[in-house]
């Protein structure tokens, strides 16, 4: 699906956000992008979708380099930005305007999404609040059916059943032929819908590895203070520590994103090697 080959990107020739960067993603997929503020999520995501050009390498999706734009691709792909800027057109007009572009865009599912969503289809879309603009914004491109879906920050203002929704309906579009990539900073948020997580630190990809994969190395459990086995980290919590420790046991848990998340950000080599060894 997606084929990032040795890419090289940077505002400038002098400072490169990313030298010689590798990422490959498939379609059925879920995938969780996570990183620090300013470590180029959004940048990433812009080279995926042909809205930034690499200094060197390729990104190919489907075979087609994204710097291209070519039709073939844009057609297949939806990308929704962090920060949404509606025009003054009513909900119909939007649609009888934009939807033309996505030869797979279901009318009858945009209106079903909405009302998901408790958006009112006679809406003027400039007059609607943040919130209900990005309701919009995800309720058209779910109703695309484009093969690569990509989201930055999905549910930054949408109040908590506007989270669980959102959560219900992406979980409802994933096909085997269909990608979905969600940039964000809300782990808690998608800790549900996930099933791979991809994060991006010190400008290279660190982990690319599914949730199932990842249980199968490490387990995810809480420890007495005083209680001195060795763990990959930790994080101190009123109830005792929250830790990381090997599976050796190759017992399940359920993967903590924010702890691990945390864990890879302090540098904890051990843990990443650990990670991407061959399973256990």
């Amino acid at each position: 699906m997606i084929a990032i080959k040795n890419l090289d990107f940077g505002y400038s020739r002098k400072n490169l956000l990313f030298k010689n960067l590798d990422l490959n993603l498939s379609q059925g997929h879920i995938y969780g992008l996570l990183g620090k503020n300013g470590a180029g999520k959004s940048t990433l995501l812009h080279n995926i979708t042909g809205l930034a050009y690499p200094k060197g390498g390729l990104c190919l999706i489907n075979g087609l380099n994204s710097a291209d734009r070519p039709v073939a691709l844009l057609e297949a792909m939806y990308f929704i930005p962090e920060e949404v800027y509606m025009p003054s057109l009513s909900v119909v007009k939007f649609i009888a305007s934009t939807a033309c572009f996505y030869p797979r865009f279901s009318e009858t599912e945009f209106y079903n999404y909405l009302s998901e969503f408790d958006v009112p289809r006679e809406s003027v879309l400039d007059k609607l609040s943040y919130g209900q603009q990005k309701k919009v914004m995800i309720a058209f491109g779910l109703a695309t059916n484009t093969s690569l879906l990509i989201m930055d920050e999905p549910t930054n203002g949408l109040d908590i059943p506007s989270k669980m929704q959102f959560r219900k309906l992406i979980a409802s579009v994933l096909t085997e032929d269909r990608c979905i990539i969600i940039s964000t900073h809300q782990v808690r948020d998608l800790d549900s819908l996930i099933d791979t997580i991809v994060v991006l630190h010190n400008r290279e990809i660190v982990l690319n590895q599914a949730l199932d994969s990842i249980t199968e190395k490490l387990y995810f459990t809480t420890i007495a203070t005083d209680d001195m086995r060795d763990v990959l980290y930790q994080e101190e919590t009123m109830r005792g520590k929250n830790a990381i420790v090997a599976n050796t046991g190759h017992q399940y848990s359920k993967v903590d994103m924010e702890l691990l998340f945390n864990a890879i950000i302090n540098n904890k080599t051990p843990l990443i090697n650990l990670l991407n060894t061959a399973t256990i």
